[in-house]
């Protein structure tokens, strides 16, 4: 975070001065552009942040004060490949502002987004930016978000103008016109003509409020025709927009800086407090479930690290929410982490552990900058530096009261990038960056592929781009990628016999060793066999060992691509030795040369196979199971809830390489997979021959 603004860290006595709110959009809806525009509001000065990469795909933190509350603002990536980030900021917000361009429309980009808050249980106001460059009027694109997101939707303000002539809002409820025409907002009462632009939403948006306050006595004044009044009818909105069904419109248009202190007067009148947002369930230690901690600073801490992030000279940073009790700079707390509670195995990567952890000196965020603070309460969203053992996901609690927060749900790391050190003094550095790697984005797979080659598994291009970037410029790493190694396996297609001889002489101890084999294959899975049918001693029993070992060794080498053998059965049937050069080693070679020979022109490639279970939204069914016998895939069956499909096929690995890209394209960003290992085929003989060319 940059140094921008030099004022003490806000202060904050209760829960209900908090608002946690994230911005939810895709790429191009104006999110982020947004998020600037709401700090600019409120923070004299402020020039806004450049928009990097990093600061695209990372949940991004600023605060602001918005008369007597504080607002946490969480700047949430729009792209596919950082939904796991989006997870995260869904976890520490109370409510999102959902960003929808009106000239854009809900494509399916958004329409996912939308799902994704929708798991969440997350209150959700609509920000409709680029009202000036839509060809469709604000009732209109109204109507297609209620289309889309259902009855729900209920604009709280609408514009006055339209197009490039938008110059102001009026307030469905506050009855109020806030004029932009003069650079600056000025609020003013509406007028008879204001007044006829805000009626006919006035009348849903009450409705909407007696049924999700469940309000008798609004219903009441409704019937009888009389007005409660703003700030009765504000708090009415807080309860209703609590509920996650009622979702408030609010439109926007940037360049004027129209929409921005009708949000922010929304975020203090009309968002959930933390104390309204339920926090998420705990389980004990021992895996039993725990009803959610009450919001409430004198309880029991309850805490959860958001995201983490590592600088190579400043070290760990940790963004915690925290959900009960309260923090205090040099606490000594435990640190939870048992994801296995949750996803029923254990995480080689991140393993369950217990620790204990001294707080360091809290931070802040002031706008984006970050300041000191000794205590943070239940509600709050804070910084806190060198926390040795907390990783994303984890849970601060205090130590004689332990419980733990499910973590939100990683996006799989399906897209695999290999690697390697560009230089031996890369090499040195390169398993410290990805462990740093692993820590901050818990979305990013390291393992050892085949011939020990690195992988990267991401959940996309983007994020591989992004992962390969941070290891040159935060931990000066360079490495260069390369093709990714497919394990195929190798087999004999029919019987055969060979004689294998390792001779030698050449003074003193020669070498002798002559063994006679037949081959066959053996059906798929059945791994390697060795029968032994000498007779007569033609090899002595000292030595067939060392025959088989000799095979054993060719075997994992393979005979003609490098990639091992399998599902063979080799048969030793005759051979010779010498009473003084005959050994264990020539015999090893006599066996190994023996396979060789006994395998040219009789291999085939055997190709890994994935079971892919593929979900999708019906409209993009066809396109899905059109590509698949591109891809030589076979096809299992499929099922099909609601609006989503999965389906499930067989595909080979190598079809595999790019599918996360290839399915979000073909899915417009909606599509997901998951893919375990199913078994071994043979590959087509025209494509077998090119590897073993």
């Amino acid at each position: 975070m940059s140094s921008k603004a030099n004022n003490a860290p806000f202060h904050v006595s209760h829960p209900d001065d908090v608002r946690n709110v994230v911005l939810v959009g895709n790429a191009g809806s104006g999110k982020t552009s947004l998020f600037e525009q709401l700090l600019r509001a409120r923070i004299p000065g402020y020039r806004g942040e450049k928009d990097t990469p990093e600061r695209l795909s990372q949940l991004y933190l600023a605060s602001l004060e918005n008369g007597d509350v504080v607002v946490n603002l969480l700047d949430a990536p729009g792209h596919p490949d950082f939904v796991g980030e989006l997870r995260a900021g869904l976890r520490a917000a109370d409510a999102a502002i959902f960003v929808v361009s009106a000239a854009d429309g809900v494509d399916a980009a958004a329409q996912a987004l939308w799902d994704e808050c929708a798991r969440a249980g997350i209150p959700r106001v609509i920000a409709l930016t680029k009202l000036d460059a839509a060809h469709d009027d604000f009732d209109v694109v109204v109507e297609e978000l209620k289309d889309k997101f259902g009855e729900g939707v209920l604009p709280t303000h609408v514009p006055v103008g339209r197009g490039t002539g938008i110059n102001g809002t009026v307030g469905v409820l506050s009855r109020r016109f806030r004029d932009y025409s003069g650079g600056a907002p000025v609020l003013h009462e509406a007028d008879a003509d204001h007044e006829a632009l805000a009626e006919p939403h006035r009348g849903p948006l009450m409705e909407g409020l007696i049924q999700e306050a469940e309000d008798d006595d609004l219903m009441d004044s409704y019937l009888e025709g009389t007005d409660p009044g703003r700030d009765y009818l504000l708090k009415d909105l807080m309860k209703a927009t609590a509920g996650a069904n009622l979702y408030p419109v609010v439109p926007v248009v940037q360049g004027i800086g129209l929409g921005a202190e009708e949000l922010l007067s929304l975020m203090k009148q009309g968002f959930p407090t933390a104390s309204l947002h339920p926090n998420p369930e705990t389980v004990r230690l021992n895996g039993d479930p725990e009803a959610p901690p009450v919001t409430d600073p004198e309880g029991p801490l309850v805490a959860q690290v958001i995201r983490t992030t590592t600088d190579p000279f400043a070290g760990r940073l940790s963004m915690v929410r925290i959900f009960a009790g309260t923090i205090r700079t040099d606490d000594t707390v435990h640190v939870s982490g048992h994801r296995s509670f949750f996803v029923g195995e254990d995480d080689a990567v991140r393993p369950d552990h217990d620790d204990e952890e001294r707080i360091g000196q809290i931070q802040h965020a002031v706008g984006t900058d970050l300041k000191p603070k000794g205590v943070a309460i239940a509600g709050e969203i804070v910084m806190i530096p060198k926390l040795t053992t907390a990783e994303t996901g984890d849970t601060l609690t205090s130590r004689d009261d332990v419980v733990v927060v499910p973590n939100w749900r990683t996006p799989p790391a399906l897209h695999p990038v290999a690697i390697r050190a560009a230089t031996r003094n890369d090499e040195g550095k390169l398993a410290v960056a990805l462990q740093r790697l692993a820590l901050e984005d818990t979305a990013v797979r390291v393992s050892r592929g085949v011939r020990d080659q690195l992988v990267l598994w991401t959940t996309g291009q983007a994020h591989a781009d992004l992962l390969l970037n941070r290891l040159k410029d935060a931990y000066g790493v360079n490495v260069e990628p390369e093709e990714v190694r497919i394990g195929y396996r190798e087999t004999l297609v029919a019987p055969a016999s060979a004689i294998g001889r390792h001779v030698k002489q050449s003074g003193g101890h020669g070498q002798y060793a002559v063994v006679n084999i037949e081959v066959a294959p053996l059906p798929r899975g059945e791994g390697f066999q060795f029968v032994d049918k000498v007779v007569g001693g033609a090899v002595p029993r000292q030595f067939i060992p060392s025959v088989e070992k000799g095979i054993r060794h060719q075997l994992e080498k393979g005979v003609a691509t490098g990639h091992p053998m399998v599902d063979v059965q080799v048969t030793l049937t005759d051979g010779k030795a010498h009473s003084v050069d005959s050994s264990d080693m020539a015999f090893q070679m006599a066996g190994a040369a023996a396979l060789k020979e006994a395998s040219q022109g009789n291999v085939a490639l055997l190709e890994p196979i994935d079971k892919v279970t593929i979900t999708v939204r019906d409209d993009y069914m066809g396109a899905v199971m059109t590509d698949l016998p591109g891809r030589r895939g076979q096809m299992l069956g499929s099922d099909t809830e609601g609006r989503l499909v999965t389906i499930e096929a067989l595909v080979p690995q190598s079809e595999l390489a790019r599918y996360a890209i290839d399915l979000r394209g073909l899915t417009h960003g909606t599509g997901s997979f998951t893919r375990a290992a199913h078994g071994y085929e043979l590959l087509p003989p025209a494509l077998a021959d090119e590897l073993i060319g």
